[in-house]
């Protein structure tokens, strides 16, 4: 005799906007089988849409019965364990949101706040940002790099969403790796801008130890 128990919940993991959208769906399911009335719907639909972890969005359909695919806005295993590296990164506020290397250079790295709008400059100079500790003030990062003569290195861990756009005459922009899958929680990090006899390099390296523990240290 098998021996199947519910998973159990984590109310404190954040919720994707792929939960977000499960549960409006079911709400809109729930209208159309005359188990709320439009007043119910829309207030729960903005509750919905503002929900940031699983224990906001769990009572808007608790009353409701589940669909066929199972509960609403209940993690399995595997997503718990794939967006766990992302729990408690997103959100509050940036650390400083210009960095500047006139002859000469600028770093960033370890445990820092990349704001939503990063401005990076390197003339006659270089620069490193270094993501893969970092914090992100929000889902979406936007990184502008000016390189004149002379270079900025961005490294960011596996799994973030990248999305490189910026340009280079006589110079490059270079994303010399693919992050892989995008991980459930992740940020996206998109990097813009363009270089004049000069580059912008992206790498995409893995974090050596833990975030949390008493063995953490930076390292570049």
């Amino acid at each position: 005799m098998s021996d199947e128990r519910p998973e159990k919940p984590l109310p404190e993991l954040r919720a994707s906007d792929a939960d977000r959208d499960r549960v409006v769906e079911r709400l809109r399911d729930a209208v159309a089988e005359g188990r709320l009335d439009m007043d119910e719907f829309e207030e729960r639909l903005e509750a919905a849409y503002k929900s940031r972890t699983y224990a906001e969005l769990e009572p808007l359909t608790q009353d409701l019965p589940a669909p066929a695919g199972g509960p609403v806005a209940r993690p399995s295993s595997s997503a718990v364990g794939a967006a766990e590296p992302w729990t408690g990164r997103i959100g509050g506020g940036g650390s400083s949101a210009t960095a500047v290397a006139v002859m000469s250079g600028f770093q960033r790295k370890g445990r820092w706040t990349v704001p939503a709008r990063f401005d990076a400059v390197a003339f006659w100079g270089g620069g490193q940002l270094d993501l893969r500790e970092a914090d992100f003030a929000q889902r979406e990062v936007v990184i502008n790099c000016v390189a004149v003569m002379g270079g900025i290195e961005i490294t960011v861990p596996p799994g973030v969403e990248l999305d490189v756009r910026g340009f280079g005459f006589m110079g490059a922009f270079d994303q010399r790796d693919n992050p892989g899958p995008v991980e459930p929680g992740a940020p996206r990090v998109v990097v813009t801008g363009f270089a004049f006899w000069g580059g912008v390099e992206i790498k995409v390296k893995k974090r050596k130890r833990p975030l949390d523990g008493p063995s953490l240290r930076k390292e570049l």
